[in-house]
């Protein structure tokens, strides 16, 4: 219900960032219905792991987008955090560094990649540079709309080399981010979060909106679909980024590895010891 099809539009406007279209009706519900899905995606997360142990290299990459204050950040809190953390690789991208903007857009992206067996994170992504670089105008309008065919062509050699890439945008509404950005503004624990510039990028809610938009229309293929979350409650977040990611990984179907040594002579070795 939350997949973006192949090659269609999208009308952001037209979803709701606080609607229940799944799942759990309420609150206490949502978080008890998250707290059972703990069990289910640690045991395949092992079963990932240990079939990589003998060469199989699929692995689950994660993407979260979305504007402040969406919870990108909570949702790794949240989600990855009924996880086990040495199975994942979170990556946090910021502002391209010197070195970075020396090298195509991608560059940054596949140095983050996970490895098999693991699962790996992305809080931001390479959808930065056609979000924020469409908004600010930061590159020219050709080479940007060449990014969506990049992005495409890198994400389905992802997929080929047994990358199983889960797209999130964390839709969340202008007045609801108001709310957030208050809060962090009012509550003095919370103030390091704050950053003045979120004012000016609030600005441009519509120019975002749209650039979004696009992104999800050019690049919600079937090798790497994009899911839009309601993200104004966030227990639902969490419940929806986690049951999508239970989904991609019960399609998986890691099994564990069977063993390349006799067992039961090793049980009587072990015994005899």
């Amino acid at each position: 219900m939350l997949r973006v099809p192949a090659g269609q539009g999208v009308d952001l406007g037209a979803l709701s960032p606080a609607a229940l279209p799944a799942g759990p009706a309420d609150k206490a519900a949502g978080q008890a219905a998250t707290a059972r899905l703990a069990g289910p995606l640690a045991e395949l997360q092992e079963r990932l792991y240990a079939a990589s142990t003998t060469g199989d290299r699929r692995r689950v990459l994660l993407v979260l987008q979305g504007m402040d204050t969406s919870g990108k950040g909570g949702t790794v809190k949240h989600v990855i955090g009924l996880l086990n953390p040495s199975g994942c690789r979170i990556t946090a991208f910021k502002a391209p560094t010197a070195e970075e903007r020396g090298h195509p857009f991608l560059w940054r992206i596949a140095k983050a990649l996970p490895r098999p067996g693991e699962i790996g994170i992305f809080d931001r992504s390479q959808y930065e540079d056609v979000l924020i670089a469409r908004v600010r105008e930061l590159v020219p309008r050709s080479r940007l709309d060449r990014r969506y065919g990049e992005i495409n062509r890198f994400e389905e050699s992802l997929a080929e080399d047994g990358v199983t890439v889960l797209k999130v945008f964390l839709h969340i509404s202008p007045e609801e981010q108001l709310r957030r950005l208050l809060k962090r503004l009012d509550t003095p624990e919370k103030r390091w979060k704050f950053d003045p510039g979120d004012i000016e990028e609030r600005a441009r809610w519509s120019a975002y909106q749209e650039a979004y938009a696009l992104a999800l229309e050019r690049c919600s293929t079937a090798a790497a679909p994009w899911y839009v979350v309601p993200a104004d409650r966030k227990w639902y977040r969490n419940w929806a980024v986690s049951t999508l990611l239970l989904e991609h990984l019960e399609d998986i179907d890691p099994r564990y590895p069977e063993p390349g040594f006799d067992v039961e002579a090793c049980r009587a070795r072990l015994l005899a010891s």
